[in-house]
């Protein structure tokens, strides 16, 4: 269990950047109720967890890789069936470019989720390589690999 002065740090955390986590999770399933879900999975996760980080610089890394597994695991568990159509439109319903944004969304969505995480975490959420890199468990190296094969991937995707 997380201890007090590190519980309130966290929650203190948490609390101030739930949008965020929102968003990465919405990321992810494109669905708000298991966005939330996952959020709250992740909040249950961080506050019983033994190795919660004890300085604040460290919180941020640990929450959102708590988030990604806690998305990822419930991709898994549901063999997640693409949902593009409506949901994709939700995404971009304030846009005023909504074809280039349900594109773009599109084309993320068809990219491996080791690239698209990459993706998300560096262009959406405007993490450091090595914030990454701790969140998902990789080398630097790899991380910036994968993001310029996604880039890639994306660019020729979106010219088509």
């Amino acid at each position: 269990m997380v201890h007090t002065n590190s519980q309130e740090l966290l929650v203190n955390y948490i609390l101030a950047n739930k949008e965020a986590y929102y968003r990465l999770a919405y990321s992810y399933t494109r669905n708000q109720d298991d966005a939330l879900d996952i959020v709250q999975e992740s909040v249950l996760k961080a506050m019983s967890s033994m190795r919660a980080p004890q300085k604040p610089e460290e919180i941020k890394p640990w929450f959102y890789r708590i988030v990604v597994n806690t998305s990822l695991d419930l991709l898994r568990k549901n063999k997640w069936v693409d949902q593009r159509g409506e949901k994709a439109l939700e995404i971009c319903s304030s846009s005023e470019d909504t074809h280039q944004e349900l594109d773009l969304y599109k084309a993320l969505d068809s990219l491996p989720i080791n690239y698209r995480s990459i993706i998300v975490l560096k262009y959406f959420e405007d993490l450091t390589f090595e914030e990454i890199a701790t969140i998902l468990d990789e080398n630097v190296n790899t991380v910036k690999t994968r993001l310029y094969s996604a880039l890639k991937k994306l660019r020729l995707q979106l010219e088509d």
